[in-house]
């Protein structure tokens, strides 16, 4: 009897967590989030920090890698006084989302293209500073690296993007 309480709760812990996911990977199809650096990162890199909303605050952390992506493809990083420089989208057509509508619904899939581009900064573990509750909701800021390079490689391949040497 133990063992099917146990396998019970395991199942309803499970069921609400996926259906949080569920909720937030809805959420993050309206692309709520904010985008700022946060420091150099290595070559070919962006360092930023990236805030996303979310009810729970454990699934905003993980819809962060996907805010943080989506912001260097469409939106661009803004630069701050600190050693941060602007960074322009990678995507110059304001209406590519929409053109290519498909090829981003699988690539920001859950387990898509997008994570082999992105990862939680080593000090990017969420502190308190970093954890607002706004309203009935989370505002949580991770800081992740965002491989911008190889990222860009796969978009101009899939003929998302255009190469930089392919002229104006």
């Amino acid at each position: 009897m133990k063992k099917i309480l146990t396998l019970l709760l395991f199942v309803c812990a499970f069921s609400g967590y996926s259906q949080a996911k569920k909720k937030a990977n809805i959420a993050t199809e309206q692309w709520r989030y904010e985008l700022e650096c946060a420091g150099t990162g290595t070559d070919g890199t962006y360092l930023v920090k990236v805030w996303s909303y979310s009810k729970k605050g454990n699934v905003a952390i993980e819809q962060a890698k996907k805010n943080a992506v989506h912001g260097i493809i469409f939106k661009g990083v803004a630069g701050s006084g600190r050693t941060c420089n602007s960074q322009k989208a990678l995507a110059r057509d304001s209406g590519i989302e929409d053109k290519e509508k498909d090829f981003f619904k699988m690539f920001f899939a859950d387990g898509g293209n997008y994570m082999k581009y992105v990862s939680v900064s080593t000090d990017g573990g969420v502190h308190a500073k970093d954890r607002m509750k706004v309203g009935k909701e989370y505002k949580i800021g991770v800081i992740v690296s965002v491989m911008k390079d190889a990222l860009r490689k796969e978009l101009e391949e899939a003929g998302i993007i255009r190469s930089l040497s392919s002229g104006f």
